[in-house]
This record gives C-alpha cells, sequence and structure tokens, in this order.
C-alpha cells in the first residue's frame, strides 16, 4: 500500500512540474511585457496588431502597471513599416507619438532580402528601428519575459 501511494505522489508531482510554466529570463520588476510578431503582408492584420497594442497600452495604463510592448517585422509583414506601401503609416505615428512603450522593430534580413529583389533599399518608417533579424529579435524578447503573440 505505502508502494502505491508513493507512486501516486511521484506521479503528481511529476505532473505538477511538467505543466508549471518556466519563463526564460523573465524580469521580476513589475514590467508587463508584450511582442506582437507580423510576417505577412495584410492590412487587416496590420490594424488587428496596432489595436492589440494600443488596447494593452491603455489596459496597463488605467491599472497603473508598467508595461512595454514591441512590434516586430520581418518577411512580408516588413510591408506594415514601408512608407511606400503601408496602409498604416499614420496610426503608426500617432501611436509612436502618444504611447512612448509601443516601438517598432524591421527585420534587417528581410530589408537585405528586399533591397537585393527590388534594386534599391525599400523606405522603412521613421518610427521604427531595424534589428539584424526579426526572428533573432524575437527570441531575445522571450528571453527578456516577453509575452509573444502573433495576431
Amino acid at each position: 500500500m505505502k508502494l502505491h501511494r508513493r507512486s501516486i505522489l511521484a506521479g503528481i508531482a511529476m505532473a505538477t512540474l511538467a505543466v508549471t510554466p518556466t519563463l526564460a529570463g523573465q524580469a521580476d520588476d513589475g514590467t508587463k511585457r508584450l511582442a506582437i510578431q507580423i510576417s505577412d503582408n495584410d492590412p487587416a492584420t496590420f490594424n488587428k496588431a496596432l489595436n492589440v497594442a494600443t488596447n494593452f497600452a491603455r489596459g496597463m495604463s488605467e491599472s497603473g502597471d508598467f508595461y512595454e510592448v514591441e512590434i516586430v517585422t520581418f518577411n512580408a509583414g516588413l510591408h506594415m513599416l514601408r512608407t511606400d506601401t503601408s496602409p498604416v503609416l499614420e496610426r503608426i505615428a500617432s501611436i509612436s507619438e502618444s504611447i512612448p512603450e509601443v516601438t517598432f522593430s524591421a527585420c534587417g534580413n528581410t530589408i537585405a532580402g528586399m533591397t537585393k529583389k527590388e534594386g534599391a533599399e525599400p523606405p522603412i518608417s521613421e518610427h521604427a528601428g531595424v534589428v539584424t533579424a526579426g526572428v533573432v529579435r524575437l527570441m531575445e524578447l522571450d528571453d527578456e519575459g516577453y509575452f509573444i503573440i502573433r495576431p
């Protein structure tokens, strides 16, 4: 009977450990961090991402919480930040000016690929920073405790 009970307790302990989330590198500073991945050239997705970012910012501000949001674009999603193809440039400018906790990142690898294909570097919004690689940036943000979503 004791052996059976120990097996059950050991199984419960292992199951608890298996479902307990571990967040690599999550800061314990009280700041809520959100990363939004944009990898498709879809205006509806661009707007959904901006809605998520602004709604999250509003909710955090209203509750008095500190927060950071980074929208990372790569692959066809880079069109969100291109000044010649983006349908949401005005919203990006407005958000950048009114909510400094929301930042935008453009993938350098994608920029290089588009430059090679198009013969000229694509024009990127002044409100975006360029990162070496979008996927690598998302991995870095994950290590820093960001929750990553893809709308």
